[in-house]
Order: C-alpha cells, then structure tokens, then sequence
C-alpha cells in the first residue's frame, strides 16, 4: 500500500535514489505552465472589471460613489480575504478548488453584463471575488511544491501569469463589450471553462516530488517566524504603495502637468506594467543564484533613483524610465513570495494569503491616501512620496532574518 497521503504528502523515507532526488530539484515546468495559465485567466477577470465599470455604470445608471463600491468589493474579496482562504489551504490539500475557483471567478465576471440590478452586479462581483481570492493560496502553495529545489524561479512562473492576465484583463473585456455589448462579458466564460477542464484533468494525478531533505527539512527544522513575516508585509506594504501610486496618479501626472495626448495613457500603463511581467519572469533564476534576501534588499535601493528620474523625465525618456521602474519594482513580487514561504515553512497557503492578499490590499489603501495628498499639495508631491517610499522599503528589509546562506547576515 502507498504510503502517500491524499494531499501528495508522505513520511520521510529512510532513503531516496539519486535519480528522486535529482528529479525533485528541477522545476515542473508542464504543471507550473497549467498553473501559471490558470493563475492568468483568474487575473484576467479581476482585471477586467475597472474597464468594464464605465459600461456598468451607464447602463445601470450608477453614481460615482456607488461605482467605487463595486471596486471596494471586488479588492475586500479578491484580496483581504485571501488569509482565510490561506488557513484553510494548510489544514489539507484542497487542490480542487484551483478549477472550482477558475470556473466561478469566470462565471461572475461573464454574468456581470446580463446583472438587472446595481444588488446583482454586487452578487456576481462577490462571487468572482471569492473565486479569485481561493485560487492563489492554493495555487502559490501548489507551484512552490513543483519548483523543486528552485523555488524562486517557479514562483516566478505563476507570478507571471497573473500579471499577464491583469494586463491583459481591461483590453480583452473592452473589446467584447464594443463588438456584442454587455452580454459580450460572457465570453469571459470560455477562457475559464476551458482552463478549469485543464486544471480537474490534471491537478488529481499530481504528487509533489520533494526531495528528502526539503521533507525532513520541513518535518523537523522548519519553523514560523513571526518576526519575518511582520517585518516582510511592511515591506510589501510599502513596495505597493509605490506601486499603486504611480498607476493611479502617473495617467493624470501625464495628462495635467506634462500636457501629453490621452492617447498615449493607456500606453504608459502598459509600459509600467508590462515590463514588470517581464521583470517578474526574469527576477526567479536570478534570486536563486544569489539569494532572495539580497535581491529583494538590492532592487529595493535601485528602485528610489528609477522612480524619482521619472519625475524629471520628459518626452521618449518617460517610456524608458518607468519600464525601468516597472520592471525592478514588480519583480519583487516573487521573491516576497518565496522568503514569505521560507519565513512560514509550516503554512505555505496562509504565507501566500497574507503576502498576495492582506499585503497588496492595504498597500492600496495608499492610493487613497496619496489622492488626498494630490488634491491638497499637487500631483508632483504625491509622486514625490511614493517614489520615496521603495528607500523606506530598502531600509526595512534590512531587518528581514537571514534565510540561506548567501543571504546578507542577519540583523
């Protein structure tokens, strides 16, 4: 009889061949594909909705305020709730909530253009939420598992295809609701149809292949560090206020202050975010060469320059300076995710659900913040602080426990 668990976990063996070993350290990459795909058809749909809100909003006859609320709802669950999500995912593996969350965040979203009432559209809102925030705890435990002993680089897989998919959420969506309307939203459904199929085929016949030492390791050694992870979602914290700032407020910077073309907006966003995809891919094989710590440390400092060059940046330059920015900025969204997993051995789903959700949700609390600021001080001031805030991140994460050995000593 087997003695793997139903999760794919096992008792560590007495001895492992060369040949399990040598494979548990390489990447999964055909799993950490169909994970990243899934992790991007999620993003797709929450990042649809703020381009899908004008049409919504005109169609429903919303007020401003009640438009933010539709927002407001969609961040609480996608993003604050993924914590909860996360305990649960520790307790036992629950791998078939990756396609049921595919499929339901898919579903609100295509419903979202048929909603009768401003109540419907807040349901179906919900529901998606729901979906997308159950898909990443679960989903960053999952790929951590298949990265062998390259963690960072497998993380940085998944990670990229959620920022595909929240680049590519806002044109996709505009574009079916432009040629078919608001019933045009249910061809959100196929995308997700198809990546759950994918997912429940697949995901059921998966076992992590750890090595002996990351079980034993685990089993043993590994141990929760409070400490750590206070200190990295502050950090996280303030890379998202940096992050948040400058793709709010760089559009009307744009517009109000340099006199640019509206047309070119949506290009800046794309540059900034695009490049951070790329920087994202990129930044896993590097961090696993010379440490995750030292590299979130050393972007966190190479990032205040970019940011505060950009304000003193005009005409092509302005393109080249924030996809700098993007790039070096974004890309520390793997590696948080990898030193949130090594600081919480123990509980990899809620490491995952406080970074990806309860992080980056209050991290958006500094866009409201730094709109006030805008409003009373100018835009120059509110982009003066959040490219200053990557320096307060640097200092921070200098307080970040020592990891591995590569790792800067520890404070």
């Amino acid at each position: 009889m087997s003695s793997e668990l139903i999760d794919g976990s096992r008792p560590i063996a007495q001895s492992e061949s060369p040949e399990t070993t040598a494979a548990a350290t390489k990447p999964n990459m055909p799993l950490l594909g169909l994970l990243a795909l899934g992790h991007m058809v999620i993003d797709i749909n929450g990042g649809s909705i703020a381009a899908l809100l004008p049409f919504l909003k005109s169609a429903l006859s919303l007020t401003y305020a009640s438009s933010a609320a539709v927002i407001l709802t969609a961040n609480v669950t996608s993003s604050l709730v993924q914590p909860v999500f996360g305990y649960f995912a520790d307790q036992t593996a629950r791998r078939w909530i990756l396609p049921v969350s595919v499929f339901l965040a898919s579903v609100g979203i295509a419903l979202t253009g048929f909603a009768g009432s401003y109540t419907i559209l807040l349901g179906l809102i919900l529901i998606s939420g729901l979906g997308i925030a159950s898909y990443h705890p679960e989903g960053y435990r999952t790929a951590t598992q298949v990265a062998g002993e390259r963690k960072a680089t497998g993380v940085s897989i998944f990670s990229t295809g959620g920022n595909l998919g929240i680049a590519l959420g806002p044109p996709i969506i505009t574009a079916l609701v432009t040629a078919f309307g608001l019933p045009g939203t249910f061809g959100m459904l196929i995308p997700g149809t198809i990546t759950a199929l994918l997912l429940f085929a697949v995901l059921p016949r998966f076992t992590p292949t750890e090595s002996l030492h990351e079980r034993h390791e685990v089993s043993s050694a590994g141990k929760n560090s409070l400490y750590g992870m206070t200190i990295l979602i502050l950090v996280v914290t303030l890379r998202s206020w940096t992050q948040t700032g400058f793709s709010t407020l760089v559009p009307f910077y744009y517009l109000d202050v340099l006199k640019g073309d509206p047309r070119m907006v949506g290009t800046l966003l794309a540059v900034f975010l695009g490049s951070g995809a790329v920087g994202t891919l990129m930044a896993g094989p590097v961090a696993d060469r010379f440490g995750v710590r030292n590299y979130a440390v050393g972007v966190f400092l190479l990032a205040t320059p970019l940011a505060i060059a950009f304000l003193f940046a005009r005409g092509i330059w302005i393109y080249f300076v924030l996809g700098a920015l993007g790039f070096v900025l974004i890309s520390t969204f793997t590696v948080t995710i990898v030193l949130a997993h090594k600081y919480m051995p123990r509980n990899l789903g809620m490491a995952s659900g406080l970074i990806v959700g309860f992080a980056t949700g209050a991290g958006g609390v500094g866009a409201t913040v730094l709109g006030s600021v805008a409003d009373h001080m100018g835009l120059r001031s509110a982009l003066w602080i959040s490219a200053l805030m990557p320096l307060a991140a640097f200092a921070v994460s200098l307080l970040l426990p020592k990891t591995e050995k590569g790792d800067l000593t520890n404070s």
